[in-house]
């Protein structure tokens, strides 16, 4: 496991080029984002992404959601109607995780075997440059069951040499998980109370 020293508001793009390089190579990537530190994987390798579910200990019957560097990038891995495509643009970037209906290309590997996906995009400059080129997993760094490691020594106590790379930026803005809303019914459901929860409500 390799450790690198990075700034979440100013990511040295030497170091984001070279973690994006492990992601290319179907390697595991610990990164911050605004909530908690999350595991990364190439969204579209699917050898990585199983390799995500064994780091956690997670079942493959479980989703794993994706971080995107940009709202623009939604179309490409998942459908919006008008509704989501309104709430999105006042909730991203955030700390907010939007449940829509994937597209083909989309692995069954990460919804669980469902139609959904899960889209985080993080108010945390780094967490999106680092999924500028494709979408990566976006999914707590820590053993399933467990609690959610607050800082990248706890990350590594934890996970220990199942990851490859952890950038470490200190602690994250909010050190706690994200709002999920699921927006593929007729009316938003909330799945998950979490970081913006208040935000979200004055919304719906």
């Amino acid at each position: 496991m390799k450790i690198l020293k990075i700034n979440n508001k100013n990511p040295d793009p030497d170091t984001i080029t070279q973690a994006k390089e492990y992601l290319k190579q179907g390697k595991i990537v610990v990164y911050p984002t605004d909530t908690v530190y999350g595991i990364a994987a190439n969204a579209y390798n699917e050898s990585a992404v199983s390799k995500v579910f064994d780091t956690k200990k997670r079942l493959k019957t479980k989703a794993v959601s994706l971080c995107l560097a940009e709202i623009e990038a939604i179309n490409d891995v998942a459908f919006m109607d008008n509704k989501t495509e309104i709430l999105v643009e006042q909730l991203f970037p955030g700390p907010f995780t939007v449940i829509m209906r994937k597209k083909e290309q989309i692995s069954p590997l990460l919804t669980g075997g469902t139609n959904k996906i899960g889209i985080r995009i993080p108010d945390n400059k780094l967490s999106r440059d680092l999924a500028s080129e494709f979408p990566i997993t976006s999914t707590s760094a820590n053993i399933s069951g467990l609690n959610v490691p607050e800082t990248p020594k706890e990350v590594v106590e934890q996970l220990g040499d199942s990851v490859d790379l952890v950038l470490d930026a200190g602690v994250c803005k909010y050190g706690y998980h994200s709002t999920v809303v699921d927006m593929t019914g007729d009316k938003p459901i909330i799945l998950r109370m979490g970081a913006g929860y208040e935000t979200l409500m004055n919304l719906l």
